[in-house]
């Protein structure tokens, strides 16, 4: 049985089966994405979604569903399953399923009578190309297969409606036809392998809802467009495959193309490989630059995402190469000592105190794996005086560094840590002041620098900064630390120390230069366990705190309010497993390996073969937010790494 896998009892079971949901993506910046059984619950679902560079950049739904129907004797049985207003769902595709797995790819199964087809869908790398492979199975009888498309052509974050503006018209592909719904949008191509018999029957699908958007609090209903359906007869063994893309490509090649695609991927017979294989869907070439999607299906990219993403969705899987080529994509959009934090060129937005401080931390990281510190300094140290002297001598948002070589930053109305919900225009957790991550970063950040400064002999650099550094510790100790509490500050702003019970005092246990001793790290790691560890990662606040919030659900503003107030973060996880074993040792590591091995049952839960964004505060701390992010998956493969590195040490 493959690792990941369900029967038909769980299938038809809507309530379970509409849950779990499925996403691949490819370097192109496509994805596709539905639930398991191939009813969208979100506006975010397609089978084809790609980038619409000459529409706004971003990802649009292009091809939303695909209905798939057995013709034998006359007796039609429509495989395909979509929800409509009353909770009723048409057709009722959902009574054929028999089974589902993962392996190599998704692969669905129906069965009706003494039919059995297969259904296996993959991303081409490197193309914006859905490839759909069906296979008759079994059948006594002569046998049609219809295949319905359901086209959207419309920006992932909003809905369609019927309207008179839709090109209706199609043009003829080889085994094919081609669309394009409206002026602007590139052409889908829909052609088969085999010769198949075209019926145009323009016609709209009127009130299809999606309950992941109506539990949301967002429109939920949009009108999908079918411009008709395409026959074939398929015999019993064979294959036919369908290919939706956005250009046109020689049907006889398409079986070639789908058994050489397969052949490409990892098997996703295992928690590892999964993980693997997750950590691949983040990276998209964007012409001469590569870039790390911060999650899908409705973030792009970050900075700050990026840069604490990388050594875990690069480094863990030994791919050294896309790491650097993303560093080097993210230090050629530096903005004095900023980095983007979302948009890019004239939309570029440069809110970010962190990102640039990570920047550090992801170089250094690279620097290790490839032991290439002393060339570290050659290549970057523009860059890294840049954003070191910026903060130094102050920059946007208020960010400088005080005389106590400690940094400042923060405006009111501004939100410039990763705890940067806003609802009505106002930061849940502005945090102004001195922040105590921001400065664990920020000592790390200088101390890296020192370091590979000498190995480079720049004396200068030294000279002006080694005092500084000497100078960290102790203010930082003085400026967060309380003996009688136990643990740090979370942020101080002059005489004002917010006491807080927040995860983010752990990266002054991690990072590879800490300003505190070890029996402080191991008494800020004892009250992280007590009051913020689950068995799904760190909550951003104690649920002790009267402004807890133990579940991430509700509309925007009562997720946005959620978001950093108790809702627990996979990502912050990598920073406990690596502080607990600085302090631990050897001792911690079946600690951090039951942690780590947890998660292995979150692999076959929200989105399937991946770690969600988010999760629950409160027990049984259920998914939520984006189906899979970056940071998630990068630091669980991250702990990976530790385990392996400690095991191999004994």
């Amino acid at each position: 049985m493959s690792y990941i896998n369900f029967d038909k009892n769980q299938l038809v079971n809507l309530e379970y089966s509409l849950n779990r949901e499925l996403l691949r993506s490819n370097r192109a910046g496509s994805y596709a994405s539905t639930t398991i059984l191939g009813c969208n619950t979100r506006k975010y679902h397609g089978m084809l979604v790609t980038p619409q560079p000459a529409i706004d950049g971003e990802n649009h739904v292009l091809l939303s569903a695909l209905d798939i129907t057995i013709i034998q004797q006359e007796a039609e049985f429509n495989f395909g399953i979509h929800k409509y207003a009353c909770g009723i769902y048409n057709p009722k595709g959902h009574k054929y399923f028999s089974d589902f797995t993962l392996e190599p790819i998704p692969k669905l199964t129906f069965r009706v009578g003494g039919v059995v087809l297969t259904m296996e869908f993959l991303l081409v790398l490197d193309e914006e190309r859905l490839l759909v492979r069906y296979v008759l199975e079994d059948a006594h009888s002569p046998t049609i297969l219809r295949i319905k498309p359901y086209l959207a052509f419309r920006n992932i974050h909003k809905l369609t409606k019927a309207n008179v503006f839709v090109d209706k018209k199609y043009e003829k592909a080889e085994n094919g036809i081609k669309y394009r719904m409206y002026t602007g949008y590139t052409n889908l191509f829909l052609q088969f392998s085999g010769k198949n018999e075209y019926t145009h029957a323009p016609d709209w699908y009127y009130n299809i809802e999606y309950a992941q958007e109506q539990a949301r609090g967002y429109d939920y209903q949009e009108d999908l467009f079918v411009p008709g359906f395409f026959d074939m007869p398929i015999k019993k063994g064979e294959a036919i495959i369908l290919s939706a893309g956005t250009s046109e490509k020689q049907a006889p090649l398409l079986k070639k193309l789908f058994t050489s695609e397969i052949k490409k991927r990892i098997p996703r017979d295992s928690f590892v490989n999964n993980l693997v294989n997750s950590a691949h869907q983040f990276i998209v070439h964007s012409g001469d630059k590569t870039e790390v999607m911060a999650g899908y299906p409705w973030f792009g990219r970050w900075g700050r995402d990026t840069f604490i993403s990388l050594p875990g969705i690069t480094l863990a899987v030994d791919d050294p190469k896309t790491c650097k080529a993303v560093i080097d994509s993210m230090v050629s959009e530096l903005n004095g000592p900023l980095f983007p934090n979302v948009g890019h060129g004239n939309h570029a937005v440069y809110n970010s105190v962190d990102a640039p401080l990570w920047f550090f931390w992801a170089l250094q990281q690279y620097a290790d794996y490839t032991n290439t510190k002393a060339k570290i300094w050659k290549e970057y140290s523009e860059k890294m005086i840049m954003i070191l002297d910026g903060f130094k001598d102050g920059t946007l948002y208020n960010i400088k560094m005080q005389s106590n070589g400690l940094v400042y930053a923060g405006e009111q109305g501004k939100a410039l840590t990763w705890m940067d919900a806003v609802v009505n225009g106002k930061p849940v957790t502005p945090r102004i002041g001195m922040p105590v991550e921001i400065n664990a970063l920020w000592y790390n950040a200088v101390m890296f620098a020192l370091e590979v400064a000498k190995l480079a002999s720049a004396d200068s650099f030294v000279n002006e900064w080694q005092p500084i550094a000497d100078g960290i510790p102790a203010a930082f100790k003085e400026t967060f630390w309380s003996k009688p509490k136990g643990y740090l500050a979370d942020y101080v702003n002059g005489d004002f120390k917010d006491w807080t019970v927040r995860p983010n005092m752990v990266f002054a246990t991690s990072l590879p230069y800490v300003p505190l001793s070890d029996k402080i790290r191991q008494l800020i790691l004892e009250r992280i366990q007590q009051e913020l560890l689950t068995p799904r990662g760190l909550r951003t606040l104690s649920p002790k705190h009267p402004d807890y919030k133990g579940t991430y659900a509700g509309n925007q503003t009562e997720r946005d309010i959620a978001y950093h107030q108790g809702t627990v973060w996979p990502w912050l996880l990598g920073h406990f497993a690596e502080g607990f074993l600085k302090v631990h040792g050897r001792s911690g590591l079946s600690y951090i390996k039951c942690l780590y091995e947890g998660f292995d049952a979150a692999m076959k839960e929200y989105c399937v073969g991946t770690i969600a964004e988010v999760f629950d505060g409160d027990p049984p701390h259920k998914a939520g937010g984006a189906l899979s992010q970056a940071w998630s998956v990068g630091e669980i493969l991250r702990i990976r790494k530790m385990i392996e590195k400690w095991e191999e040490s004994e």
